[in-house]
């Protein structure tokens, strides 16, 4: 190397070496943290207000149907819950019974093989007023209709006084006769019902004579319920 390679060396050196203290020496290297461009968030103001409630839809449960004010017409049935067990359902072997009876009832009514007990009679029957001269009266009485158990019992009454002629006496196909005795005036009897026969009401067929054998009233009651009475007066003149 001669003396001017020399020389400029030397220069390049000290220039670097200046350069070197003057930037890396005395000079502090300050690095900025880098800008922030996101976008700043929206302040939101939470709102006062009660949320909505929402109720949801009962899909197990039908709409009621809407009827026009004033409308008489009514869809369903109210139905009050009770413990009680029924049975909703018919068995059609019922009805088909039920109408068989009815209608061999009505065959053996017809026939006279039965009595008609589709009314019973529950009040007293009055056979309205006899009158006689005679000392004494004779009642036959029989069954009217089929002969089915009827039971009766005989009554007269004189001045509030009571007298029984016959305490329970058995309707059968043949008369059966009971004697009253009268006395001045008034007098009366009460045949009373004491059954419902097996195949109805309690019935009888009755003839009164006088005491010449007169015959002075015929007559029969029909279908009457226990306890009913045929009532009789006499007036013996």
């Amino acid at each position: 190397m001669n003396r001017k390679q020399f020389l400029l060396f030397v220069m390049v050196c000290f220039t670097v070496s200046s350069y070197a203290q003057n930037d890396f020496g005395t000079t502090k290297f300050k690095i900025n943290a880098p800008l922030n461009t996101a976008p700043a968030p929206k302040k939101v103001t939470p709102s006062t207000a009660e949320a909505a409630v929402i109720k949801a839809p009962n899909i197990f449960k039908k709409p009621d149907a809407v009827l026009p004010l004033g409308s008489k017409y009514q869809i369903g049935e109210a139905k009050s819950f009770s413990m009680e067990q029924t049975n909703d359902f018919v068995n059609p072997g019922d009805r088909i019974r039920d109408k068989l009876n009815e209608s061999v009832s009505k065959s053996l009514i017809a026939n006279g093989l039965k009595e008609d007990d589709s009314y019973i009679r529950k009040t007293d029957v009055d056979f309205g007023v006899i009158r006689t001269k005679s000392n004494f009266l004779i009642v036959k009485i029989r069954d009217y209709g089929a002969i089915d158990g009827d039971l009766i019992k005989a009554t007269s009454i004189y001045d509030y006084k009571a007298t029984i002629l016959v305490n329970s006496l058995l309707l059968g196909p043949g008369f059966d006769d009971i004697r009253i005795n009268l006395n001045d005036g008034l007098n009366y009897l009460e045949l009373e019902a004491l059954n419902r026969g097996n195949l109805g009401g309690n019935t009888g067929n009755f003839e009164i004579y006088d005491q010449e054998g007169k015959l002075l009233v015929s007559n029969y009651w029909d279908n009457i319920d226990k306890g009913v009475k045929s009532k009789f007066t006499f007036i013996k003149e």
